[in-house]
């Protein structure tokens, strides 16, 4: 009983080895890339990281906080009618 199969070893061998070449290669040309381009790269995530933030702080807390209002209710909002620290009677 002799099992022959329409693969030989070396055929198998040859496309492993093609696959590993054209992996190698993409990894290299990445990485190229992200080293040829790597100032452009981190000014964008700088810009993109600064344009969050600042569009972040116009509604936020600091940007409530600099217009006067603190969040505290209205003394007509039907409240307990406690008393606030600081506030006349």
């Amino acid at each position: 009983m002799s099992c022959k199969s329409k693969f030989s070893f070396n055929t198998i061998a040859n496309v492993i080895s093609i696959a590993s070449g054209v992996t190698l290669a993409g990894i290299i040309g990445v990485g190229s890339y992200v080293y040829i381009n790597k100032d452009a790269i981190i000014e964008n995530l700088k810009k993109d990281a600064i344009e969050s933030v600042m569009s972040n702080m116009g509604g936020g807390a600091i940007g409530g906080a600099l217009t006067g209002d603190v969040g505290l209710p209205a003394s007509d909002s039907g409240g307990l009618g406690l008393p606030v620290p600081g506030m006349p009677f």
